[in-house]
């Protein structure tokens, strides 16, 4: 038997949380309560912009690719950062259990978060802790549901052209 023979090989971290690959692009998996910390860290090392923020609901597709001791849950919150200075890109995934759909808003760290994080409360029905403005942003007020969760009823709203004699 081979040194090596039965090993598996360390899942490689950053900043104390799983790192994978996606493509060539680093993905880093934190859990909520290392979200924050980390995108401090991400932010005082280069990575100045924040691209997107945007969430997934994997209600129907839940056997996706995730990292050694991340447990899948139905939300993921998907964050892109760049680092100008460098060009790199970094992705950060956040797992979000449907039965507390909160996480910390990253408003204080990148104010341009605000519509995004407005955006995924409105669509996805997930809520930022300490959003200045937590409010619809799509839908009007009084709409009840989140129309990008997978199990959102599909309506149907008569579309009427201009000009047809329907």
């Amino acid at each position: 038997m081979s040194d090596h023979e039965g090993a598996t090989e360390a899942q490689p971290m950053l900043h104390g949380c799983p790192l994978t690959d996606s493509h060539g692009q680093a993905v880093v998996h934190p859990s909520r309560t290392q979200y924050v910390a980390l995108l401090k860290k991400l932010l005082d090392s280069g990575y100045a912009m924040c691209c997107d923020l945007t969430a997934v609901d994997f209600l129907t597709h839940p056997g996706r690719s995730l990292p050694d001791g991340v447990v899948a849950e139905r939300f993921e919150i998907v964050v892109n950062l760049t680092a100008i200075a460098s060009r790199d890109r970094i992705r950060l995934r956040v797992q979000v259990p449907e039965s507390d759909t909160n996480i910390a808003s990253l408003f204080d760290l990148w104010p341009g978060t605000e519509a995004m994080e407005r955006e995924v409360f409105d669509m996805f029905g997930i809520s930022f802790d300490g959003h200045p403005d937590l409010t619809r942003i799509l839908m009007p007020e009084d709409w009840d549901g989140h129309p990008l969760r997978k199990d959102y009823e599909i309506g149907r709203i008569p579309v009427q052209f201009k000009g047809s004699h329907s």
